[in-house]
């Protein structure tokens, strides 16, 4: 009787047995075909500007993003007649993505006659999953170049080129599908100074940050504070709070600042007026960003 109910032990355990073999060899090969990829967040920012400043968003390898920034505001006793506006600042702008990763970009802004370049890289990505990595980090380094001309005693004139270089590590988190901030620690040189007591160099810190409303809507807003700021002029800390919408491949921002400058070095570090409703402090902005795709997606 003992060896009746011992058998059909060992058929059940040999079945058991057999069957958790089986089953370990189908997940390893489900793992050899189909390995645990890092899984990234994505759209921390959707553009590749806050507002003011960059964000540390980079297009896909291929993308050219045609950019047009304008910023208008309002004079006292203005004696001229202007539709809406007194004044008009336009930045014209391209930016190309030679990897995903790897951005460059160019302007030039008609109000203060200055140009700008920049070189962008991403260098970590949040990540999602087994292999958390809790913080994106981009590099932004930029130069900016006003021509100014003199005319000296006997009316001759002369052109100088002051020229500027921006630093800045963009570190952002996405804590949730709504929410992203990001911090922008800053380091500025500039060739040219007013006078001798004005820092050629300049530390200044960003915060910026992101909150959905909508399926393409967004609140946005940003804050610059320099620790030591320029002493021949009366500067103010740079201040933004905007909407950003998105059509398909054309992004617009609406924001009101107290920053009339595009230039990363200008509008963080010689902004000259305060963040209030009195004329010409406030200026209003729109963006329109096109992106354009040259590259064509590889079907797998």
């Amino acid at each position: 009787m003992k060896n009746k109910k011992i058998y059909p032990l060992f058929v059940v355990l040999f079945f058991l047995t057999n069957s958790s073999l089986i089953a370990q060899s189908l997940l390893d090969k489900l793992d050899s075909e189909f390995p645990d990829k890092p899984v990234y967040e994505i759209a921390t920012f959707k553009m590749t500007r806050i507002g003011l400043g960059h964000s540390i968003e980079t297009r896909k390898k291929g993308a050219l993003e045609i950019s047009l920034y304008n910023r208008y505001w309002n004079i006292p006793n203005f004696g001229g007649e202007r539709f809406l506006a007194d004044k008009v600042s336009t930045r014209y702008g391209l930016e190309y993505a030679f990897l995903d990763n790897f951005t460059v970009g160019f302007g030039y802004t008609n109000f203060d006659k200055i140009s700008d370049g920049y070189l962008k890289y991403r260098l970590l990505k949040q990540q999602k999953g087994s292999k958390k990595t809790p913080i994106s980090i981009t590099l932004l380094q930029t130069i900016s170049n006003r021509k100014t001309t003199n005319t000296g005693l006997y009316g001759k004139e002369t052109s100088t080129n002051n020229n500027a270089f921006t630093s800045q590590v963009l570190i952002a988190r996405k804590f949730n599908p709504d929410l992203s901030i990001q911090i922008t620690p800053t380091f500025i040189y500039n060739t040219a100074t007013a006078t001798n007591d004005d820092p050629n160099t300049q530390f200044a810190i960003g915060f910026g940050g992101r909150h959905k409303i909508g399926g393409h809507a967004s609140v946005v807003s940003e804050y610059y504070y320099v620790a030591n700021p320029l002493k021949s002029i009366d500067t103010y800390n740079a201040f933004m709070v905007g909407v950003n919408w998105e059509l398909s491949h054309l992004l617009l921002q609406f924001h009101i600042t107290n920053a009339r400058n595009y230039a990363e070095d200008t509008f963080i570090t010689k902004t000259t007026h305060n963040f209030n409703f009195k004329d010409p402090n406030l200026h209003f902005g729109f963006n329109a960003t096109f992106v354009l795709h040259t590259k064509k997606k590889k079907l797998k």
